[in-house]
């Protein structure tokens, strides 16, 4: 494990301990290190001193052409499997090695050369640097003062300012997007749940931004299932919260069968996902949202990892979701690793909470703050989850993002892989504008008709 600077590794325990601010911005001085030897969002510039691991260099150029693979060309380096994983196990998660020896003679990871290709637009590089210094926890860290549009703390001192940065990550600030979502039983066998989501951030919605209604909102998001039949029309809306602590997550449901829309505020921490065949909890989708405050979050400091990176064979327009999806785990041909440098995170269950997670680690890219792998324990301490983020520069807009999301259940041998796009057209529109009504629980009322 890499040893960092005590100011980006020690949490104060007095701050800790008060409720409201618990940790300010870092200083000036501090903040100049962005786009000097750190990137303009934090993580460092420069390669490893093995030469596996390049310096950034701005990332991949903006282009309109989306799903054109820039790396087509390129074969893989090596690859792992079970019966070689040992040499690579000291980059590798304990979820990676558990999938490896489970699935001995299927599950394998082709390891390619490595692309620092994650790029944001300039204007939240400026952003960023202004939230370096502004940022602040309050309420012991389950909430945040200050900008949100992207990244509040590009310097983070502790778990919790690197699992905010990964809930705050720049993500367009305003889509539609149509996708599958695919509970996938033992033997392979699945039915795709094809789902509708609107999601806006407060100030890329087309109306003007209200602080009555934005104030504490992070986004506001509907979903709406399409197929199959038997879920079509089910609707949810959430406003999200930053400070989930004083203002819970605010959320309703339309229910086509009752044609009524209900308060939900049972939608978060451990309740089941929507149409997930109970395969996730609503805090596992973004490979983690929601309030924070049942779990201790200890920063561990950085390591290099072999995660899901540069998915665009994975995003290929010709494939079928028979393609992708076999028992198991996804088709391997398909899938691209590369060695990146990313956050530990290690996230223990308080004492007196309930969840029916005991304690998940989280890999966080250092140049995206995307969760790129995240391991699940159950309750008696055995490994029960592996999550996997395969993602790829949407060079049409700058934002680096999910292509698939994967969360596999070592102990059932099922899985659920969520945000395939391959058969659903252009799948992610970034050009899409909403309006506050667009969010309302009259709204879903007419989605749900």
């Amino acid at each position: 494990m890499t040893s960092y600077p005590k100011t980006l590794l020690i949490t104060s325990a007095l701050a800790l301990s008060i409720s409201g601010i618990v940790q300010a911005g870092v200083s000036a001085q501090e903040a100049a290190r962005l786009g000097q030897d750190l990137t303009p969002i934090g993580a460092e510039k420069a390669g490893n001193a093995a030469g596996t691991i390049p310096a950034w260099t701005g990332g991949l150029s903006s282009s309109a052409d989306r799903y054109t693979n820039p790396y087509a060309n390129e074969k893989p380096l090596f690859t792992i499997t079970a019966q070689n994983a040992d040499q690579y196990k000291a980059q590798l998660s304990p979820g990676q090695l558990a999938m490896l020896a489970k699935y001995a003679d299927t599950f394998k990871m082709h390891v390619y050369p490595t692309h620092r290709s994650a790029a944001l637009p300039q204007k939240l590089y400026e952003t960023i640097a202004q939230n370096a210094t502004n940022s602040t926890l309050i309420e012991d860290g389950n909430g945040i003062a200050g900008s949100v549009e992207a990244i509040p703390f590009p310097i983070p001192a502790n778990g919790l300012e690197v699992i905010w940065n990964h809930m705050t990550r720049f993500r367009g600030g305003s889509l539609e997007r149509t996708f599958v979502q695919v509970p996938v039983q033992a033997n392979g066998a699945f039915t795709a749940v094809k789902i509708n989501e609107k999601m806006a951030w407060p100030t890329y919605l087309a109306d003007a931004y209200d602080p009555k209604k934005d104030d504490n909102i992070l986004f506001y998001f509907v979903q709406k299932v399409e197929a199959p039949a038997r879920l079509t029309g089910n609707v949810l809306l959430v406003h999200e919260t930053m400070n989930q602590i004083t203002q819970p997550r605010q959320a309703w449901t339309y229910n086509a069968g009752q044609r009524r829309v209900r308060r939900a505020p049972q939608i978060a921490y451990d309740a089941p996902g929507t149409a997930t065949d109970g395969q996730r909890t609503t805090d596992n989708l973004d490979m983690f949202n929601g309030a924070p405050d049942r779990y201790n979050w200890n920063l561990v400091g950085k390591q290099e990892l072999y995660i899901p990176y540069n998915s665009f064979k994975l995003a290929d327009r010709g494939l079928k979701y028979d393609d992708i999806l076999q028992a198991g785990h996804l088709n391997p041909e398909l899938t691209r690793y590369e060695l990146h440098r990313v956050w530990k995170v290690e996230a223990t269950l308080k004492e007196g909470a309930r969840h029916i997670y005991a304690k998940r680690t989280f890999y966080i890219d250092e140049d995206s703050w995307q969760a790129a792998i995240v391991d699940h324990y159950d309750g008696r301490g055995e490994l029960w989850r592996v999550g996997e983020e395969h993602e790829f520069q949407y060079r049409d807009v700058d934002v680096p993002w999910t292509v698939a999301e994967m969360l596999y259940d070592l102990q059932s041998g099922r899985y659920l892989a969520g945000s395939l796009t391959n058969e659903e057209g252009l799948g992610f529109d970034f050009t899409q504008r909403f309006k506050h009504n667009d969010f309302t629980p009259q709204a879903i009322r007419r989605l749900g008709k």
